[in-house]
């Protein structure tokens, strides 16, 4: 996230505000909805939005102008880089389908746990080579816009080449790269890029300093290159900007990229980037309601909230109220449980032992799930429940789950520091497109964020994405580390049809955080009627009763640990404390929600977009 939350421990439940009315939708929002007829644009940086516009003026479509955003807003390192992961949900006007994109890298030949143990690791490590996957996010761009896209890699890549050259750098990346700067200097093709004054008192640029990366602009124009190159020989379109692609993973950047990260300690081999290849997967979906909506598979965390959504179906949401203690009450519930499987069930769906999906979102699973919700206090020992019954098997890991189960009601709650609660929110940025041909692109690119490990002179950050594996099957045995595995992320982009139509298309960065926000946004604008900017902006609340998914040792769940808004009533404080709540408060607590409403009634788009940060929307 591009902000870590004040945390204010303690009870101060007595701090009385006016006595108000809770349940009632916001007044007023921070930003205007965005309207437009042709197309809408939306990411974490003004100048990466402005680079999906260009597109769309060129006449590109919206897989077009996301994969711009994307290749922007990884040049631009908006906490992430090119050698990160992209995973995407695509509509496709001309099927009707919703198509997910799997470009999320694997675990490098001899990462497995007793490399890390012999280490005195008990996950793998947050920065550095050896928190590297493969690189995903090349071959992400380089699949959707030859599959799905109009135009050519070039001019796709063109506004991303243009930030690669100079652009004024803004406060929020120059200060973050001065930040980590002790960290930078141990990788000499890191320090080389972000430090360009080293020596001196600030070693990092100053926002507003024209910054350049002369390696990257190389790389991305090799990619083009190739592409141009196979055009000259009569190869099409797809298969030209699949010859970019070639090149990175295969040619002479796949052997730089190899060599700087093994210089640097890294794992990744040429095969390993060889074998890789960019999924593309049926999304999972539910229906809530009549509305179907989409998640990527059990590789994310994103079927948690489809969890959810099937356990709170179970219960009439709008006669709670919004944001009442007992609409609160449930959805706190509801995400513990729905996280506690999260936490043991979910893994690469790719790789055995094959996860229990069908019963995680089995209907009659969420009706005993809800079941089990106490309606009078807070559920501290919240476990993992057991679907296979819903698919008609037997747990194979019973032992491991009564094990899990026992160790998390005995856990106690460690101090939630800054470093604990910046590995929640650790974030990235999404990206939301759709234009008047009806494809929709939700997209949600991680990896590779400040202090990012540059491999040689590629100019390409390394992701840090295998710090989300375990390395003791106990605590999940779907997802422990594994050479050519993927982890389960927590990047959760969303799509939702209504009446076989797009209906909404959102997304957030803020790592755990992610699916809980999603969750209220969606509610917000279902069960509430609120707009796509009140929704963006409404009041969330954030359980930390979870495993973190990244970050060091200190990863165990903090129960009853709660975020709340800052105006949140002095009565419905009292009555959570009362339920064994330890609460805390923020001034903004919905996640940088980005979004595009589908209004088939005037045959338009309202975008909605956070304002927690930088995040920017330009239609037409």
């Amino acid at each position: 996230m591009k902000k870590i939350s004040l945390f204010i421990l303690g009870f101060f439940i007595t701090t009385c505000l006016p006595a108000q009315i809770f349940n009632a939708r916001p007044e007023g929002t921070q930003k205007p909805v965005l309207h437009g007829n042709e197309w809408m644009a939306i990411t974490g940086k003004p100048l990466a939005a402005t680079a999906g516009a260009m597109i769309f003026q060129k006449g590109g479509n919206a897989v077009d102008a996301a994969c711009a955003m994307v290749a922007a807003t990884c040049t631009m390192w908006d906490v992430l880089s090119w050698g990160g992961e992209t995973q995407a949900l695509i509509y496709n006007p001309k099927t009707g389908k919703v198509i997910a994109i799997n470009a999320l890298g694997v675990a490098p030949t001899g990462a497995t746990p007793e490399f890390f143990k012999s280490k005195g690791m008990n996950f793998p490590p947050e920065y550095g080579p050896l928190a590297a996957v493969t690189p995903g996010t090349p071959g992400g761009i380089c699949t959707m816009l030859a599959e799905y896209g109009k135009l050519s890699l070039k001019e796709v890549l063109a506004p991303a080449m243009k930030l690669a050259e100079g652009y004024a750098i803004e406060a929020q990346t120059a200060n973050s790269m001065e930040r980590g700067k002790d960290m930078i200097k141990q990788w000499p093709y890191s320090k080389a890029v972000f430090l360009p004054h080293t020596g001196e008192q600030r070693e990092a640029p100053e926002a507003g300093e024209i910054f350049k990366q002369a390696d990257l602009l190389e790389t991305l124009k090799k990619m083009v290159e190739a592409e141009q190159q196979a055009l000259k020989k009569g190869k099409s379109r797809k298969e030209a900007i699949y010859a970019a692609n070639d090149r990175f993973y295969k040619g002479d950047i796949a052997k730089e990229f190899v060599r700087g990260c093994q210089e640097q300690g890294g794992l990744i081999t040429s095969a390993d980037l060889a074998q890789w290849k960019v999924k593309i997967e049926e999304p999972l979906k539910v229906n809530y309601k009549g509305i179907d909506v989409y998640k990527l598979s059990q590789w994310t965390q994103g079927p948690m909230m489809l969890q959810a959504l099937n356990i709170l179906e179970n219960f009439d949401l709008k006669s709670m109220g919004y944001n009442s203690t007992k609409y609160i009450h449930t959805l706190y519930q509801t995400m513990n449980l729905t996280f506690a499987d999260r936490d043991f069930y979910y893994g690469d769906p790719a790789v055995s032992p094959e996860e229990p999906i069908k019963g995680l979102l089995s209907k009659e699973y969420a009706k005993e799930r809800a079941k089990s919700i106490n309606q009078t206090k807070n559920d501290a020992k919240a476990s993992p429940g057991d679907p296979y019954p819903f698919e008609g098997k037997v747990n194979p890991y019973q032992d491991f789950l009564k094990q899990w189960t026992q160790t998390s009601s005995q856990r106690p709650a460690s101090p939630m520091d800054e470093k604990y609660l910046q590995n929640f929110w650790l974030g990235t940025t999404s990206v939301e497109a759709a234009d008047k041909e009806g494809w929709v692109v939700s997209i949600t690119p991680s990896g590779g964020w400040m202090p990012a490990c540059i491999a040689g002179k590629t100019g390409v950050g390394m992701s840090q994405r295998m710090q989300s594996f375990v390395t003791d099957p106990k605590l999940n045995p779907f997802n422990v580390v594994a050479p050519g595995k993927q982890p389960r992320v927590t990047l959760t982009p969303t799509l939702a049809l209504k009446d076989g139509k797009p209906f909404l298309s959102f997304a957030v960065q803020g790592g755990d955080s992610q699916d809980q926000n999603l969750l209220q946004f969606f509610l917000n604008v279902v069960e509430f009627g609120m707009n796509v900017q009140e929704a963006a902006e409404a009041p969330n609340i954030n359980s930390y009763q979870l495993y973190l998914s990244l970050g060091d040792e200190n990863r165990k769940p903090q129960p009853g640990a709660i975020l709340l808004h800052s105006s949140t009533p002095g009565f419905i404080r009292k009555e959570l404390f009362n339920m064994g709540y330890k609460l805390s408060f923020d001034e903004r607590t919905s996640g940088p929600i980005n979004a595009i409403y589908f209004d088939w009634k005037h045959g338009s788009f309202w975008g909605g977009s956070s304002n927690h940060g930088e995040d920017y929307g330009i239609g037409w």
